[in-house]
Parts: structure tokens; C-alpha cells; sequence
């Protein structure tokens, strides 16, 4: 990749021009490098703080991240966070306000007085913070990985990065609060009121428009779930999580070769076969989910039969275009959908699913599909009875 730079002119560079490539060119690696691996940094070593850091600029439709990268030096906006701030904010990283917890770390609920800084009066903001395992070698890694991407972009299904914290040992981030927990929570958790078929076809729409415009600007996400779709209190949605997005393939690479990671039940068998990655990893993923939708179910259920742990291999004992599909469909529904939009979506999910990964739908098909189909539904024309979907099955 960067022997072209080598083609491009003979004409000697200045310093300031060779300083701002170096920047751009390190800037792109640290997302390639983004997947856990051990790091070779010592315990007790610390991480300078004075690496390059992207910033948040939004452009009018993005080639790829390398576009938002070259720009991200012309409008600084990441608030860089003492680590003294974020745990008054926290009120000492106090349980209490414990929101959330991963492998990466824990994410805590907290008041900014100045997300602005300086001395300026600000309205107080409530955020969420997200602090590093200090255990974690493979944490700092997502984090930088975090910072990189989420620093440049722009998209309202894109949880929203304010600012950062990298203080001795300590590694934290501030995102924007998305209080209404997340779509695995709302599926599968008793704490939660059952979404109905139609809020769920629309929360996992914005989440399909969230990775096509990933894909749009040649990032692969590598870690779609339902625990990664976050809702706020109007169930808008968000992705986050990003410590294992990577830059796509480039010229006439068909993928990137990387360590295999993510989450066990949602990663594309090729990809777990190889280590070969591509955008239609993620599209592989999105059909998981489709499916978790449609059955109220996890992609693993270890208390469940033999036959029934694995999602994937379940549904398939119930085919779309067969009268058993309907024993499938989530029972906390109470069969308020319409039969044939659950059939589009799950026939959407095979198109995901395809084990040949060149014969998935893209992103932006994904899309679209899910529109016309929310769009129909609408409008009325896909209502079917239940109750005679129902007498079928029993018939058969």
C-alpha cells in the first residue's frame, strides 16, 4: 500500500508535508491493528498520551475512513477528560451507577458539569463512561481502536464518542448516554416489556443503515450482536462497541486476514474458518440477529434441548415457505404480526445467511429491503391472519 507513494512524484517532500503523510498513514494502521492481541508494552510501562487522536468531522459522503482521517486535524472536537473528572463524575466509579460491563471494562452513568471545558457555564450532561480493565493488555487496544474511529465519524446509528481520558494507566472513554439499554436486553430479559414486531423491524433498520454507511466508508465492523444495538429513550438506535472494526480490504485484496474474535453464534463460518474478513461478515451477523428477532430467542441456549441450543440450527428445522415456520416465531408476540412480513424478513435472514458469503445481499440491499417491507406493512398489504396460519400448522 505504501509503495505508491513512491510513484506519486520525484519531486523531494518537505518535512511538514512528510510529518502530516506519517500522521495519516499511522492514524489508518491503528484501526487495521484493532483486534486483541497480547501486547509486548510492559505492566508497569504507561502509553504516552501524545499519540495523534482523530476528531470528530461529518462529510457529505465518504469514499472511505481514510477521507475522514486526512480532515480529522481541521475541526477539534474530542474533549480530552482528566482522569480526576471522570471519577467525580462517577462518584468514585461508585456500583451504583454501574450501567454496563463487558470484557473491555465497566460503563458507568455520570454527570458532566463543562462537557465543553474552560470556564464557560454549561447545562449539565448526563454521559456514559467506559473504564478499562487495568488488567486488560488487549483492552488498550480496543480503546485506542475506539477512539480512532468513533473520533472521525458521523452517522445518527453511530453511538456518539464526546470525549477520552489516557492518564497514567488509565484508559477511559464518554459517550453520549443511551439510556434505554439494549435490543438483546429488550428481547430476552424479564425487566423489560415485550417489543412489539414492528418496533423491532425498525430498531434493527437503523442498525442495518449503521453498517451500510460502515461499509460505504470500508469498515468492517466484525462484532454486529444484538448487545451492541443500543436505544435511547425514544428506542432511536446506535451501534457501539467498536475495539474490533477493522479497514477493509484495499485495490484487489478480496479480504483482510486477521486473529479470529467476536462472539461465539454470530460470526461468519468462513471468517471462523480462515481468518478472512470481509464486509459480509457483518452482513452474516445482521441475519443472526434478524433471526433473534423473529424467535425471542439467543443465538446460543445452553438450557435448552440439543436440538434447540443453536439458533441457526434450529429454525432450520422450520423453513420459511413450510407450514411449521410459525412454531418459530416468539410466543411473547401473541401473535400480533402480520404472517407474511415475519416470512420476508426471515427469507432476508437466509439471504444473510448464505454460507457461499458471495451470494449475501449488501448492506445497502438490506436496507431497502427493510424499508419496503416496514413501508407495506403500512400500507396494510402484507396483513394476514394469524389464526389461519395457525389452523395450517395444526392441519399439517
Amino acid at each position: 500500500m505504501n509503495c505508491l507513494f513512491m510513484f506519486k512524484s520525484k519531486k523531494p517532500k518537505s518535512r511538514r508535508h512528510l510529518k502530516k503523510e506519517s500522521k495519516d498513514i499511522r492514524g489508518r494502521h491503528l484501526l487495521q491493528k484493532s483486534a486483541p492481541e497480547l501486547s509486548t508494552t510492559g505492566k508497569n510501562q504507561t502509553t504516552s498520551t501524545s499519540f495523534n487522536l482523530p476528531t470528530p468531522r461529518s462529510l457529505p459522503s465518504p469514499t472511505s475512513v481514510r477521507d475522514l482521517y486526512t480532515e480529522r486535524e481541521q475541526n477539534q472536537n474530542l474533549r480530552v477528560f482528566s482522569y480526576m473528572e471522570l471519577s467525580e463524575a462517577t462518584c468514585g466509579f461508585d456500583r451504583k451507577l454501574q450501567i454496563g460491563e463487558g470484557g473491555f471494562g465497566n460503563v458507568y452513568k455520570a454527570t458532566i458539569n463543562n462537557l465543553a471545558g474552560g470556564d464557560s457555564d454549561s447545562v449539565p450532561l448526563t454521559v456514559a463512561v467506559k473504564r478499562l480493565k487495568k488488567q486488560s493488555q488487549q483492552g488498550h487496544k480496543q480503546w485506542l481502536a475506539e477512539v480512532q474511529l468513533l473520533g472521525v465519524v458521523n452517522h445518527p446509528n453511530v453511538v456518539k464518542l464526546l470525549g477520552y481520558c489516557s492518564e497514567d494507566t488509565e484508559r477511559l472513554l464518554v459517550y453520549e448516554l443511551m439510556s434505554n439499554l439494549s435490543l438483546e436486553d429488550h428481547l430476552f430479559t424479564r425487566r423489560t416489556l415485550t417489543l412489539p414486531w414492528k418496533q423491532r423491524l425498525e430498531i434493527m433498520l437503523g442498525a442495518a443503515q449503521g453498517l451500510a454507511y460502515l461499509h460505504e466508508i470500508q469498515v468492517i465492523y466484525r462484532d454486529f450482536k444484538s448487545s451492541n444495538v443500543l436505544l435511547d429513550d425514544d428506542f432511536n438506535q446506535k451501534l457501539s462497541d467498536f475495539g474490533l472494526a477493522r479497514e477493509g480490504p484495499e485495490g484487489d485484496n478480496t479480504h483482510v486476514t486477521t486473529a479470529r474474535v467476536g462472539t461465539e453464534g454470530y460470526a461468519a463460518p468462513e471468517y471462523v474458518e480462515t481468518g478472512h474478513l470481509r464486509k459480509q461478515s457483518d452482513i452474516y451477523s445482521f441475519g443472526v440477529v434478524l433471526y433473534e428477532i423473529i424467535t425471542g430467542r439467543r443465538t446460543v441456549e445452553r438450557m435448552k434441548p440439543s436440538a434447540e441450543k443453536k439458533l441457526l440450527e434450529w429454525v432450520k428445522l422450520y423453513p420459511v415457505n413450510s407450514k411449521s415456520f410459525m412454531m418459530i416465531v416468539d410466543s411473547k408476540l401473541q401473535s400480533k404480526y402480520p404472517v407474511a412480513m415475519v416470512r420476508r424478513v426471515a427469507k432476508l435472514a437466509d439471504h444473510c445467511l448464505k454460507k457461499n458469503d458471495t451470494e449475501r445481499p449488501t448492506m445497502a440491499f438490506v436496507v431497502e429491503s427493510l424499508s419496503k417491507i416496514i413501508e407495506e406493512s403500512n400500507t396494510g398489504d402484507m396483513m394476514s391472519s394469524v389464526g389461519e396460519s395457525t389452523r395450517g400448522v395444526t392441519r399439517a
